[in-house]
C-alpha cells in the first residue's frame, strides 16, 4: 500500500508504549459526534494500545459527524437500523482505514481492535462480523446489531466481545443490545455482557471492566 496516500478517514492517533508491530484500538463514535469523543476512554486503555480514534464521513451540525442515516420504517428511532447505502460506505471506509494504518503506524495486524459507543457499536459488531479475521476482539457500547448482518453471527465464532448498555437508555433500549449479546453468543463469540446504571452514556465502572477485560484480550 502507498503509504504517502491520504488515510480514508479523518483521524486522532495516538501511540501506545510499543515501537513497532504495535497492537491497537479503533475508537468509533457515536451519531453527531467526533473523532476526539471517545478519546477519554482511549486515554484510559492499557497503555500497549496504539489508539486510533476516527471521524466519520458525513457532518452533522456545526462539530459533529455521523456514520449513516437511519432507516424509521421499523417503528421510528428505538427501532431504527442503519440506511444500507450510507452503512456500506462507512464499513468500506472503515476497514480501508484500518489497512491503510496498519502500514502508515506499523501495527500488528492480528492485534487490531475496535470499540464503538453507539452507532460506533453497531458499525464495530458489522465490521467484525464482515471480516472477523481483521479483528481480535471488539467493545460494543450502548448498541444493537444491525439486522442486516445478524445472519452472519457465526463468523465471530470464538471472538471475545463486550457488550455494555445503559439500564435507563432512551436511545438505544438496553434490549437490543442484550439481543445483539444473545445473537453473538449463539454464533460462538466469547461474550461478556454488562448492564449500567446510566442512560445513553457511560459510567466510571463500565470503563473500568472494559479496561479489566482488555488486559486479557489485547
Amino acid at each position: 500500500m502507498d503509504e504517502s496516500a491520504d488515510p480514508p478517514l479523518v483521524h486522532v492517533s495516538r501511540p501506545g508504549t510499543v515501537d513497532a508491530n504495535a497492537p491497537a484500538a479503533v475508537l468509533i463514535h457515536g451519531r453527531g459526534a467526533n473523532e476526539r469523543d471517545l478519546l477519554p476512554i482511549g486515554a484510559q486503555l492499557p497503555e500497549a494500545l496504539h489508539v486510533l480514534a476516527v471521524r466519520a464521513p458525513e457532518p452533522m451540525g456545526p462539530d459533529g459527524y455521523t456514520w449513516y442515516g437511519l432507516d424509521l420504517s421499523g417503528g421510528g428511532l428505538h427501532a431504527s437500523q442503519p440506511d444500507p447505502e450510507g452503512f456500506r460506505r462507512s464499513l468500506d471506509l472503515l476497514d480501508a482505514f484500518v489497512e491503510w494504518a496498519v502500514d502508515e503506524y506499523d501495527l500488528d495486524a492480528d492485534r487490531i481492535g475496535l470499540l464503538g459507543f453507539s452507532q460506533g457499536a453497531i458499525m464495530a459488531l458489522s465490521a467484525l462480523l464482515e471480516r472477523p479475521d481483521a479483528y481480535r476482539w471488539v467493545v460494543a457500547l450502548n448498541g444493537y446489531l444491525a439486522e442486516s448482518h445478524e445472519d452472519r453471527r457465526e463468523a465471530a465464532d470464538g471472538t471475545p466481545v463486550f457488550v455494555g448498555c445503559g439500564s435507563m437508555d432512551r436511545v438505544i433500549p438496553p434490549v437490543r443490545a442484550e439481543r445483539a449479546a444473545e445473537r453473538l453468543a449463539e454464533g460462538g463469540a466469547d461474550v461478556r455482557f454488562e448492564q449500567y446504571r446510566v442512560g445513553h452514556g457511560t459510567t466510571p465502572e463500565e470503563v473500568t471492566d472494559v479496561v479489566g477485560w482488555l488486559e486479557a484480550h489485547y
